[in-house]
């Protein structure tokens, strides 16, 4: 489990920016608040931000030409099997959205990446 940090999302192959869409929608849903290493910080926030998250990762997406299921457009919605959110908090999409998203973050990301023997652009826009 990982969330790329945001500055990647555009340059993701499309086997990692399809399993980052997968691994949103699992956090979303049943996955929410479940402990996992590389996630944990994410619990800290409000869920509004995940779907802030998810926002780019499904925007990229559809300018990719992949179609996205318009439900998960919806900061309210959390999958087939979980009732949606009674209320989210209505917070603005923030840049980065997570502040944990930072320099030392995006190193790791990228060397995440090389072992998989992906290689990307090093800047961070």
């Amino acid at each position: 489990m990982r969330l790329w940090h945001e500055s990647l999302i555009s340059q993701l192959p499309r086997q990692q920016l399809l399993g980052q869409h997968r691994e949103c929608c699992a956090l979303r849903g049943k996955g929410w608040g479940k402990p996992h290493s590389t996630v944990n910080y994410v619990f800290v926030h409000s869920p509004q931000k995940l779907f802030h998250y998810h926002e780019l990762v499904m925007e990229e997406m559809e300018r990719r030409g992949y179609n996205v299921n318009p439900l998960w457009m919806d900061p309210y919605y959390r999958g087939q099997v979980m009732e949606p959110y009674e209320s989210v908090d209505e917070i603005e999409r923030s840049i980065p959205v997570y502040e944990e998203h930072d320099d030392v973050y995006l190193q790791e990301c990228l060397g995440n990446l090389e072992e998989k023997g992906i290689y990307l652009n090093r800047r961070n826009d």
